[in-house]
């Protein structure tokens, strides 16, 4: 396995004071206090084999095809609350549940994904069309009205260029729809190095809402919405009154005084809703 080199400049300011944290695990950024991991990463195309989804981090996450089909409609749901998409590209789909349910839904989609084996999956067992292949260098026949990446961004070797990758691919006022982990999480100020969207030898990069706000942003899109959940929004029916539901909906409400499943800046995953300026516009 080849690794990455290490990174010393901060992604977002360029600086290169930083300081170790979490153990030293993550470097912080001096001067505007984006996070990023320490060590180099492996190219995602060695990274994300048939171990990736099976053992390793997902533990056999093709098991759970209906927690996987929850999450897609809610997601879904969130992205129509905003934008009715009538093409759609999403980049990162692992087994191609939320491309399924956006198909169901009369959306022409498309997915990119870097794992032959969740991109055989999606093909084969969820019936979508999925490449095998980076969305950064995949060619399209024509621009599209969504581009989608859920718990993408983290992984990605240049979020910049994913970004600018994005916005190409997309049609005047096309729209993007983000989640990643959300480092500035009350579960993460707890947790310390022992929080588990860390990740440190699959997540790069580190984004709380300011940081994710000012890079897309810079990438030529306007921010429609941005607030964060917490790991309950995702939680089904039946799993809400589970030790682990109960004990999840307590640290919310901890948190933000709230039962609610969003917060503008503590729940666990940081979502976006932007659209990209058209030819001619100025942000």
């Amino acid at each position: 396995m080849t690794d990455l080199m290490t990174i010393d400049e901060c992604l977002m300011c360029g600086g290169a004071r930083s300081e170790f944290v979490m153990g030293g695990i993550v470097r912080r950024c001096a001067d505007c206090a984006f996070h990023w991991t320490a060590a180099g990463l492996a190219p995602p195309e060695e990274l994300y084999d048939e171990s990736y989804f099976e053992a390793e981090s997902y533990r056999k996450y093709f098991e759970f095809a209906a927690q996987w089909q929850f999450e897609a409609a809610r997601r879904l749901r969130w992205v129509l609350s905003a934008a009715q998409p009538t093409t759609l590209v999403e980049a990162g789909p692992a087994g191609g549940f939320f491309l399924a349910a956006a198909r169901d839904h009369g959306i022409a989609v498309e997915g990119v994904e870097v794992s032959e084996a969740a991109a055989r999956y999606a093909r084969d067992r969820t019936g979508v069309p999925v490449r095998t292949g980076t969305f950064e260098e995949a060619v399209f026949a024509a621009p599209v009205d969504a581009v989608c990446a859920f718990h993408v961004l983290e992984h990605v070797t240049d979020p910049r260029r994913f970004l600018q990758a994005a916005h190409d691919r997309l049609t005047p006022h096309g729209w993007l729809a983000l989640e990643v982990p959300n480092i500035e999480s009350d579960t993460a100020d707890r947790a310390g190095e022992s929080w588990a969207d860390l990740s440190p030898r699959f997540h790069l990069w580190h984004f709380g809402p300011e940081s994710l706000r000012r890079l897309v942003a810079e990438a030529g899109f306007e921010i429609v919405r941005l607030d964060t959940i917490f790991a309950t929004h995702y939680l089904r029916p039946r799993r809400q009154l589970s030790r682990w539901g109960l004990a999840s909906r307590w640290r919310s409400l901890r948190a933000t005084g709230s039962v609610r499943t969003s917060h503008p800046q503590r729940g666990d995953y940081l979502r976006v809703l932007a659209r990209r300026w058209a030819p001619g516009e100025s942000s």
